[in-house]
């Protein structure tokens, strides 16, 4: 096919608030390099990173969680110079989108031209050879490089899989940064079949995605989540859920799981922290992949010590997790959750309502 030089996407301009993000129908085309391919964007998901990396909240000058107003108008106590997620300078102008879908169209000298016509999905982690958990020499989709809000975009060919499905562009793009972070964060704990597992956040796209992935490996799932979204958690697979305002959450996890449970996944932090690690069984395992309720934590480091508690950090994801998402997505052991889609134009718009959090799953952008 005949690609056009110029494009539409929509542009971040800076740190900031909506207000950076600029939509734009003559944006150049990307040209791929010699071990790149060229991808017509079917749908962009939208995920935390998009505004934590547009507001500058990774920086260490921000102390709050995300919420809706600061969302929308950034952090004016932010530190430019380490707005990314690895506390480095982001380079704008940048096209964000880590959760793309779509069709190769173009590739680069490196790449086998069979390639063209290829529907894929891709791997967001832009991982180095040799210590891939090098975060200097390994980027983020939309991140360190431009990403998939636009009518092209540009990837190293490994990063593009192939995939047989019949789901939908928008429903494939509710997967890369979700489900990829979801099974980094379960996997950093070893859950085991038969564990019972306590997952905060449940119902965003990280949650939902890791409902679904400790049930394959033959987990018991509590979930907590608003209590109005409790029965379509449970179609997910949760066996309880456990409204995230209830009073003494501690005690609500105990009662759910008689006794105390196994493992604590977290994206929410903040006063939710302190009865998760307290409703851990002596050495429990406990693994945090964001912190949108506020990044600082009281901690009784007596709860580490003396019930010998493993705690883990999940931000870079290992090389292949991404292929083996999409074997389970081709076996059709993953359900996506779509929750809305928007135009690119209206990426703004789709942000809003991310942020509102009244959502279950993703909200995708469709070209």
């Amino acid at each position: 096919m005949v690609v056009a030089a110029t494009m539409r996407a929509v542009v971040l301009a800076g740190h900031g608030g909506l207000d950076k993000l600029e939509y734009h129908e003559d944006w150049p085309t990307p040209i791929p390099a010699d071990n790149e391919v060229l991808v017509r964007v079917g749908a962009c998901g939208l995920n935390n990173t998009d505004i934590n990396t547009r507001t500058a909240w990774y920086s260490k000058t921000v102390t709050e969680g995300i919420t809706d107003d600061a969302g929308k108008s950034g952090f004016a106590c932010a530190d430019a110079g380490t707005g990314s997620w690895g506390n480095t300078t982001i380079t704008f102008p940048r096209i964000q989108g880590a959760d793309v879908a779509g069709e190769i169209v173009d590739v680069g000298a490196e790449v086998e031209k069979s390639r063209i016509g290829e529907r894929v999905i891709l791997d967001p982690w832009i991982l180095a050879s040799g210590d891939w958990l090098d975060p200097s020499r390994s980027l983020y989709f939309g991140s360190e490089c431009d990403g998939g809000f636009a009518e092209y975009t540009t990837i190293r060919s490994e990063n593009a899989l192939r995939v047989n499905t019949l789901q939908s562009d928008a429903e494939l793009a509710t997967y890369p940064c979700a489900y990829t972070t979801a099974e980094n964060l379960t996997a950093r704990t070893g859950l085991q079949p038969g564990e019972t597992v306590v997952i905060a956040g449940a119902s965003g796209g990280v949650g939902s995605a890791a409902i679904q992935l400790c049930r394959l490996r033959g987990a018991r799932v509590i979930a907590i989540a608003s209590s109005s979204k409790a029965d379509l958690l449970k179609q997910l697979g949760a066996d309880d859920v456990i409204d995230r305002n209830v009073e003494n959450l501690e005690q609500a996890i105990h009662d759910a799981a008689a006794g105390a449970i196994d493992v604590a996944l977290d994206v929410v932090g903040g006063s939710t922290f302190m009865p998760l690690l307290n409703a851990l069984r002596q050495g429990g395992r406990y693994s945090s992949s964001g912190s949108i309720a506020g990044p600082l934590v009281e901690f009784d480091l007596r709860q580490l010590v003396y019930k010998d508690l493993q705690l883990t950090g999940a931000t870079i994801v290992p090389p292949g997790t991404m292929q083996r998402l999409v074997s389970l997505i081709e076996q059709g052991l993953l359900k996506p959750l779509l929750a809305q889609t928007f135009p690119l134009h209206e990426l703004g718009k789709a942000q809003q309502t991310f942020l509102q959090k009244k959502h279950v799953g993703n909200i995708v952008v469709e070209l």
